[in-house]
């Protein structure tokens, strides 16, 4: 079994925002599997499926980004999932739009919601794609460039990102993680 996990804050105030990417990626992966997101637990809205074989749970923590954690522990404790069967999908500054990077492991960087999953899971060895949201220009503060809405034109070239993470969400339950890095970390 495998916990798919997308990183945002709560819909829809916040939608179509840069730091809802990761709850982007599970929108799509839901429409596009037809697993529908209606059930709610430890607080996140949740639905399960089978994508490739793989027995999955989409989940969209409630909890606000900084306590994203807080959502997914009870997850993979209820369920008894293994933390490397545990993908983190969400935004960062470090990736330039319209792109992706898949990691194996390692720590959140400067990411609070990837922080919080650290914290949480008292581990860094789970997998992750981050949706690449560039850096904001010196117009904006960090945090109204990741929660402020856009334009539609921006959110065009955001969408590119978007669907990459949710083909290469396929690709690493299909083939694994290493594939997934393989073809699509460019």
């Amino acid at each position: 079994m495998y916990l798919i996990v997308g990183l945002g804050n709560p819909e829809p105030e916040y939608s179509r925002t840069r730091h809802n990417m990761g709850f982007d990626v599970i929108n799509k992966i839901s429409e596009e599997q037809e697993i529908e997101l209606s059930r709610t637990k430890f607080n996140g809205i949740y639905g399960s499926g089978i994508i490739e074989e793989q027995k999955v749970i989409l989940v969209k923590p409630q909890t606000f980004m900084n306590l994203s954690g807080q959502c997914i522990k009870p997850f993979i404790d209820f369920y008894k999932i293994p933390v490397e069967n545990v993908l983190v999908i969400y935004d960062d500054m470090d990736v330039d739009i319209g792109t992706i990077k898949i990691r194996k492991k390692g720590g959140p960087g400067t990411h609070n919601g990837a922080k919080s999953v650290v914290h949480e899971l008292v581990s860094e060895d789970f997998p992750r794609i981050r949706v690449g949201i560039g850096r904001p220009t010196s117009e904006y503060e960090a945090i109204d460039y990741v929660i402020g809405p856009l334009e539609d034109e921006t959110y065009e070239q955001l969408k590119k990102g978007i669907e990459k993470a949710a083909i290469a969400t396929i690709e690493y339950l299909k083939n694994g993680i290493d594939s997934a890095m393989n073809k699509y970390n460019k």
